[in-house]
């Protein structure tokens, strides 16, 4: 992995002690402790100090403000696509309100599948850098499992989490439904080599049960 340097930015003393909101006979008694030393002195003998070093997040506002927000919308099948586009709404007006310059990146798929396109699209954008901000309506609409690790990752890249609506989603019974199928599915499909007449009658009576509670 590659580290980026920044430029250095050396300056004299008077404007390095401005930086910091000290003297400048502050500095020279600081580096006669042994507590800060200029960078490099002038043929003249006079001391440099980098802006940079003393100061970085001067030059680290300009980075932030390039960062991105992204707002994230997901429901889980085709039969829900306007709630996706309610989600999206809410999401573009809240956003709108706050002034914020941002992007919707919306995703169909389970709450349990991590391989959907958005979200993967959503996760190289904080770890490369890019986001400053993530926006949800619910957190169960970025991952049924595992959603406290994708915080976790924002916090290590200094990205603010903000979800609109910390109680229950509208739809959680209906999505936590489709999300057991997909369970039951998968291990069906893993099962079915076995040929296990028991196993594949449960399987089948659980996700018959399911799909009967979802109905009603």
């Amino acid at each position: 992995m590659y580290k980026l340097r920044m430029a250095r930015k050396l300056v004299g003393i008077r404007e390095a002690a401005e930086a910091l909101g000290v003297s400048a006979q502050t500095l020279r008694r600081w580096e006669r402790e042994g507590r800060l030393f200029p960078d490099e002195r002038t043929a003249g003998g006079r001391r440099r100090y980098d802006l940079v070093r003393l100061r970085p997040g001067m030059f680290r506002a300009g980075d932030e403000a390039k960062r991105r927000t992204i707002a994230y919308a997901r429901v889980s099948s085709h039969d829900q696509k306007d709630d996706l586009e309610r989600q999206k709404q809410v999401l573009e007006l809240y956003c709108a309100r706050q002034g914020w310059t941002f992007e919707v990146i919306a995703d169909l798929g389970s709450g349990m599948n991590y391989h959907k396109k958005g979200l993967k699209r959503l996760l190289d954008a904080i770890i490369d850098g890019q986001v400053g901000r993530l926006v949800l309506t619910h957190k169960d609409r970025l991952l049924r499992f595992g959603a406290e690790l994708v915080f976790a990752i924002c916090e290590a890249k200094n990205v603010e989490v903000v979800i609109l609506n910390q109680g229950e989603d509208t739809t959680f019974e209906e999505d936590l439904a489709k999300d057991v199928v997909q369970i039951i599915t998968v291990f069906s499909a893993r099962l079915y080599g076995s040929r296990s007449r028991k196993n594949q009658k449960l399987l089948d009576g659980l996700k018959q049960a399911v799909e009967e509670s979802e109905r009603c």
